[in-house]
């Protein structure tokens, strides 16, 4: 467990098992936090369950009894009806004390988290936003960014916990601001990764080994995160999706549901995003066949062979 103790928090709740969600909830088995786990897919709880975790029957049945609930899930929708409840089921703020503290890590609308946060200070409990940016390597790794909207006094509490799984956490201020912030990261990196792309793809049409390019533009006023860790090319790094038939990462319709939701804000606000607007309308098309891929197969927009 991390040295930084600042909480009694022991015991946690995790809900939402995915291609990130799993990774975080092993680094906490592995800093000996106790963990109750659900999911739909059994076979993520099975192995879990191997590695420590109480397995539960659902989300409520998970937050019972625990200091900490954290959850990773896909939309905003899911969100709310896990906390908030659907159709008469009750949700999580029917069933945990006022002393469990709530944190999401899933990316949502700030306004949906704000909604949440409303319903749980009606109750006395204390809920915050903390969206993570790293991908699926960074989950692995226990290096992610959380960026965490919420009260000063609640972040300090669950910091040693977040540092469990990553390596910066961050304060962005009230609940929300953690959404804020991560969707203008999600909003630059589809933009970034549509670029890498069409660059990748010039040099490699034109003679360049896509290897020795991308060395090139790593070591230029070119360099990206995309370019170095999740090269769009196949014929880059075998340890990124792009060399696994693009399998593994962060899904294209992952990506276009947060372009979908910067440009979201950005309309409710009045703030203009002209290369947002192309990459989101790339994403967009690309996801109708393509949608369950790494988002770095949008190299399949230059090249369509990548995906045959």
């Amino acid at each position: 467990m991390p040295n930084n103790q600042q909480t009694a928090i022991k015991k946690i709740a995790f809900i939402g098992l995915g291609n990130m969600g799993k990774p975080m909830a092993e680094n906490l088995i592995k800093n000996g936090f106790a963990l109750n786990v659900f999911d739909l897919n059994t076979a993520v709880l099975d192995d879990l369950a191997k590695q420590g975790a109480n397995v539960a029957t659902s989300p409520v049945d998970a937050s019972k009894e625990v200091d900490m609930v954290i959850t990773m899930l896909p939309a905003g929708q899911h969100v709310k009806e896990v906390y908030l409840g659907k159709d008469g089921n009750q949700g999580l703020l029917d069933v945990v004390s006022k002393d469990t503290l709530l944190v999401d890590s899933s990316t949502i609308a700030a306004s949906d988290a704000r909604e949440v946060a409303e319903a749980a200070a009606d109750k006395g409990i204390q809920f915050m936003d903390a969206p993570v940016s790293g991908g699926t390597a960074g989950a692995a790794a226990g290096t992610l960014s959380f960026i965490v909207g919420g009260q000063a006094e609640q972040f300090e509490q669950v910091k040693p916990v977040l540092e469990a799984m990553g390596k910066n956490i961050f304060h962005a201020g009230e609940v929300g601001a953690g959404q804020v912030a991560k969707i203008c990261n999600n909003m630059l990196l589809g933009v970034i990764m549509t670029g890498t792309a069409e660059a990748m793809n010039l040099g490699a049409k034109n003679g360049l080994d896509p290897k020795v390019l991308a060395s090139i533009l790593s070591a230029s006023t070119g360099r990206n995160w995309a370019l170095e860790v999740c090269n769009p090319h196949p014929d880059v790094g075998d340890a990124m999706p792009s060399s696994r038939g693009y399998t593994g990462g962060f899904m294209s319709k992952l990506m276009l549901k947060d372009m979908n939701l910067a440009k979201q804000t950005a309309n409710d606000t009045k703030v203009v995003t002209p290369m947002a607007d192309q990459a989101t309308a790339l994403y967009s098309k690309h996801s109708e066949q393509h949608g369950d891929k790494d988002f770095s197969s949008i190299m399949a927009h230059y090249d369509a062979n990548v995906l045959q």
